[in-house]
This record gives structure tokens, sequence and C-alpha cells, in this order.
């Protein structure tokens, strides 16, 4: 039986009280959208409620890319105990890793890097996310991490 607050989450954003895995018309399920708001309780209890990790939006994209955007490392920690893919590509050839890089998520890079993801990865055009890190933090830990991975 879902909680007072998941009841309250899934009728709140328009979700079935009933499907943790009923998507949105952008194909957001309520894991995704729990990942990206960045609650890890709630992120949690759906997982537990048989929420599918490998469910992916209109964009290709899974929970992870979508905690990385709020950086909240708590959440990226349950996504990641559960088993999801810290390495999913995406529509466009990205990885979570890539993203974080690129939008400067210091910390997610940090945590994504911890949990195995691959910081030499390419995409179709041969880019890394070492490639893609906007901040000389970021740069910095890619570098390091490519350095480890060689």
């Amino acid at each position: 039986m879902p909680s007072d607050a998941l009841r309250t989450f899934l009728a709140r954003h328009g979700f079935a009280p009933d499907d943790v895995n009923r998507a949105d018309s952008d194909g957001v399920t309520p894991l995704m959208l729990a990942a990206r708001l960045a609650t890890p309780a709630l992120t949690r209890e759906l997982i537990a409620a048989g929420a599918d990790l490998r469910a992916v939006n209109a964009d290709g994209n899974q929970a992870l890319w979508l905690a990385c955007v709020t950086e909240n490392v708590e959440t990226m920690d349950v996504l990641i105990k559960a088993g999801i893919d810290v390495q999913h590509v995406n529509a466009t050839g990205a990885t979570p890793l890539m993203y974080a890089a690129s939008a400067g998520r210091a910390r997610a890079v940090a945590r994504l890097l911890d949990a195995g993801a691959d910081p030499l990865f390419e995409t179709g055009l041969g880019l890394t996310a070492l490639d893609m890190a906007s901040t000389p933090e970021c740069l910095s830990m890619m570098r390091r991490a490519t350095r480890r991975a060689t």
C-alpha cells in the first residue's frame, strides 16, 4: 500500500494511483519525476513498488539522468543502489556522466565516477565526458578519472 506522501505525489502530478510505471505524454514516469525533484524517500518507495529503472522518456533519458539535474546525491545513491544503469546511453548518444560534466554538475560527476561511469565512453561523434566538461572542477575530475582509466 503506497504511503500518503506517494499517493499525494502521484495525484498532484496527474499519475495513476495504481500504476507506478504509467508515463505522461513526454514519457516521464513517476520515478523520473521524483528523481528530478530530488525526493529520495519517494524515489525509494517507487522502486519498492516496482518502478521500472529502465524506463526512458521521449529523449531517451532515464531517472538517473534526471537526478543529475538537481545533483541530489542521496537520490542518485538510491537509484544506483537499486541497480540503475549508470552507463545508459540516451537518444543522442550521451550518458548521464556526459550530461553532468557538460552542465557543470560537479557533485553528480563525482558520484557517477564513484559508481563506475566510464569517462572514456565516446558518442558517435567521438566525444567523451572530458570533452564536454564545462567547468574547471568538472574538467579536473574528468582528467583524473581519464588518467586512472587508461
